[in-house]
């Protein structure tokens, strides 16, 4: 099991404070008989200034009615476990959650990010100065449900543009408003209507409500079957990882061991290639020599990893097993 991680959003919510103008107690004077009356100007109201963590949508779409809620996954690719945590920031307001699935606090630097149901982006855009959402996108499913992605490290879709349940949207990150210094997580919010922050609705995924304050998952998002595996080592590993070794699991699946010459940290994944879909004894583990090995093993529907260590100027240990197969290498890969 991962560790879950406490994490401190650095988000500035900004409140508008209205006051009112005391009037005059002393009277005023009747004009005089030649004089030009002026014209009284009528009240106004004051309109209360936008919450910037609630910002206008880039494009418009069609009001479509329905009586349920759509059927949301976990906006992870299927098989990951991740931990949520709602009660750590101090910038959440209601059900909004925090996720990580890292032992360290950039391990999930990069990791892909997926829609949590079909819909149509209404905003992809870094939000500057205006909120500490940084990179966000927001998904309009109908019904007046949308979803929200903050702080990613890069958007791969555009406002306007219609997504599949499933289908990567961005990469978790850190980005958020200048001065911000946060650790990498997704931030996720479900909310349905307007008059935030009342609309942030309480998460489900699968169908079951998310236990709150903290619940680790694994997700179950296009967990469909089918002949080819849609997962590989580098995608699985993240940005900056490239295959330096493999190992064949019979025809139940390969063992990978990557390397990010960026930061000096090895990965390994164990890439299923039969029973896909299907949740079976999957594991990947790493061990750098002189310390404890780190292992991911479980019933995974496509992958069992990734696995992540610095290892720089050491020497590592690594496999995995699929089906009733095992891998099991020497310390190599020295340096």
């Amino acid at each position: 099991m991962r560790p879950s991680r406490v994490l401190t959003v650095g988000f500035v919510l900004v409140c508008g404070l209205a006051a009112g103008q005391a009037a005059s107690a002393a009277p005023t004077p009747a004009p005089s008989p030649s004089a030009t009356p002026s014209a009284t100007p009528a009240a106004t109201a004051t309109t209360p200034a936008p919450d910037p963590n609630d910002p206008p949508d880039q494009v418009e779409v069609p009001e479509v009615s329905t009586l349920a809620a759509p059927s949301f996954q976990l906006p992870f690719p299927c098989g990951q476990s991740w931990t949520g945590n709602s009660s750590a920031s101090s910038a959440h307001r209601s059900y909004e959650i925090d996720f990580n699935r890292g032992s360290t606090a950039n391990a999930d630097l990069g990791d892909t990010v997926v829609a949590a149901a079909a819909g149509t982006v209404v905003i992809s855009a870094h939000q500057g100065s205006a909120n500490g959402y940084g990179n966000l996108v927001k998904i309009d499913h109908g019904g007046g449900y949308t979803t929200y992605y903050a702080h990613l490290n890069t958007r791969s879709v555009a406002a306007g543009a219609q997504v599949a349940q499933g289908q990567k949207i961005g990469t978790l990150g850190n980005t958020s408003k200048p001065g911000n210094n946060i650790s990498p997580h997704l931030h996720y919010e479900v909310r349905q209507g307007t008059s935030y922050p009342s609309n942030v609705r309480k998460a489900v995924f699968n169908g079951v409500t998310f236990g709150y304050p903290n619940q680790t998952l694994t997700s179950k998002n296009k967990c469909g079957g089918g002949t080819t595996n849609p997962h590989t080592a580098t995608s699985v590993c993240g940005a900056g990882y490239k295959v330096i070794d493999s190992a064949a699991l019979g025809t139940a699946g390969t063992a990978y061991l990557l390397y990010n010459s960026a930061n000096g940290n090895n990965c390994v994944a164990t890439i299923k290639k039969s029973s896909l879909g299907k949740a079976t004894a999957t594991s990947a583990y790493l061990e750098v020599q002189g310390k404890t090995r780190v292992t991911d093993s479980g019933s995974f529907a496509y992958y069992a990893g990734p696995v992540r260590a610095a290892a720089a100027g050491k020497c590592v240990k690594w496999g995995g097993k699929a089906g009733t197969a095992s891998y099991d290498s020497p310390f190599e890969h020295c340096g």
